[in-house]
């Protein structure tokens, strides 16, 4: 699953799974636009991991809750390296509100960075697949498109509509030889999962790793290199038959 002279966007690519999958993309040789809109430090540090190997990889910044921003953004990518083969829509708001904690000011905010930016990226770098007959679209979802959440229904609704976004998209881009598909994660281990799992555990660390492999029958959380192993193969030649899909990445939690 080589990817070179593949140039991808990876919006989010600051911190979590969207700096797993940029770094991920980089090692296979595409270059990659590592996009951040607050997190310029991890935005940085993702860019010194791409290049510490060799990769090929510069920073740009943008809100995707607006679509000048996202504009201005895609332009600063064609203007360093000519195209967008990759896009991947991963930037996302997470509140964790209550659902009569969220107000419409909240609402409308997990909305419009959550859905309507993958909408609005998806429309500003489809002219430039469309140019070359060929692109490659994945929108980073939750495994919450399937099945509700316990702490944030307006985070649940927003997953759930990506999910449909891709389904539709794939439909309409398909003609132009561009693929959408999206991927829903369970549990990610992004620093918040600290499990010991070795024999010498005891205790309440013994309690929770028994607790994890209750919940995930292989005995971990994913990490945002499963993620991104699977972004790869979206994005390669080897999938171009797969489109409309949305492939859900849990270690089979979500059965139990």
């Amino acid at each position: 699953m080589r990817l070179a002279e593949k140039t991808a966007l990876v919006t989010g690519a600051g911190t979590g799974i969207g700096k797993g999958i940029a770094i991920e993309l980089a090692r296979r040789g595409a270059k990659v636009a590592v996009h951040y809109n607050q997190s310029s430090a991890g935005a940085l540090d993702t860019l010194q991991q791409i290049h510490a190997f060799g990769g090929q990889a510069f920073v740009v910044q943008g809100n995707v809750a607006h679509k000048k921003e996202i504009d201005v953004m895609v332009q600063e990518v064609i203007g360093r390296y000519g195209t967008i083969d990759i896009l991947v829509n991963n930037a996302a708001l997470q509140l964790n509100y209550g659902f009569f904690d969220h107000t419409e000011a909240t609402f409308d905010t997990m909305m419009h960075i959550n859905l309507k930016g993958y909408w609005q990226c998806i429309q500003a770098v489809v002219p430039h697949m469309k140019a070359k007959k060929t692109g490659r679209i994945i929108n980073i979802s939750s495994v919450h498109a399937k099945r509700p959440t316990d702490f944030d229904a307006v985070y649940a609704m927003t997953k759930g509509g990506i999910r449909m976004l891709g389904r539709e998209c794939a439909i309409e881009l398909g003609r132009y030889g561009i693929t959408v598909n999206t991927i829903e994660p369970g549990a990610v281990d992004v620093g918040k999962f600290k499990v010991r799992t070795s024999s010498g555990e005891t205790g309440a660390a013994r309690s929770r790793t028994e607790d994890i492999r209750m919940k995930f029958p292989l005995g971990r959380v994913g990490k945002p290199h499963d993620v991104a192993q699977l972004v790869c193969f979206l994005a390669s030649d080897e999938s171009e038959f797969i489109s409309g899909a949305a492939i859900r990445l849990d270690g089979a939690s979500m059965l139990l």
